[in-house]
């Protein structure tokens, strides 16, 4: 069974950092395209960055959260990251892993979520 294991959220001051990790659990073939999510209360899941797996990794990222977020990968180790720089009150949500992945050499890749990791920010 493959899971996408989330860590790191926990609550921190305005201006602080969290880096938040996600690890799959389990057997793989190719962790493919990965992104990070959030939703806050009363809100829609948003997208916050992405990374494809092509070359180094084609990042894209919300205009929200431009210049302070940066969103990694360990491919060796099957781990995205998520650095959070300059954290404000806005940025307060759950924070959710998304990956494809394809198992095995000759199956397609399906769309996996973690769990969710909670980060509150205060002022």
């Amino acid at each position: 069974q493959v899971h996408l294991v989330e860590s790191g959220g926990g609550l921190v001051q305005a201006g602080g950092s969290l880096r938040l990790s996600c690890v799959v659990s389990g057997s793989i073939f190719s962790l493919n395209f990965v992104a990070w999510y959030r939703q806050a209360p009363g809100k829609q899941r948003e997208l916050v960055a992405s990374s494809t797996r092509v070359g180094s990794g084609v990042t894209n990222y919300a205009d929200s959260v431009k210049g302070r977020f940066t969103i990694s990968r360990d491919n060796a180790n099957n781990t995205v990251y998520l650095q959070m720089n300059s954290l404000k009150p806005e940025d307060t949500a759950v924070y959710y892993c998304n990956a494809n992945l394809q198992l095995t050499r000759s199956t397609t890749q399906y769309n996996y979520w973690g769990q969710g990791t909670q980060v509150t920010v205060s002022s």
